[in-house]
């Protein structure tokens, strides 16, 4: 299955509990667009959050953010990796 990153901006202050809860929030509900979240990262200082997930498309991706209430700014397909 095609691998996706997402982009979250404007999250300045994030704390890890917050972070943990945004990706309890998707975890809870992926299945149902066939999605797995498999890792998330964040950047407090810049307010950047990181998504690291395998789904059927980036809309799909997209469907379970907003859906948990936190849009993703970008999805990015990402074909290749090592």
């Amino acid at each position: 299955m095609p691998e996706y990153m997402d982009v979250h901006r404007n999250m300045t202050g994030i704390t890890a509990e917050d972070l943990k809860a945004a990706h309890e929030a998707d975890l809870a509900i992926q299945g149902e667009e066939g999605v797995e979240f498999k890792k998330a990262w964040a950047d407090p200082e810049s307010g950047v959050i990181y998504c690291l997930s395998e789904a059927p498309s980036a809309e799909a991706v997209q469907r379970i953010h907003e859906r948990a209430g936190h849009r993703a700014d970008e999805v990015h397909a990402v074909p290749l990796s090592v």
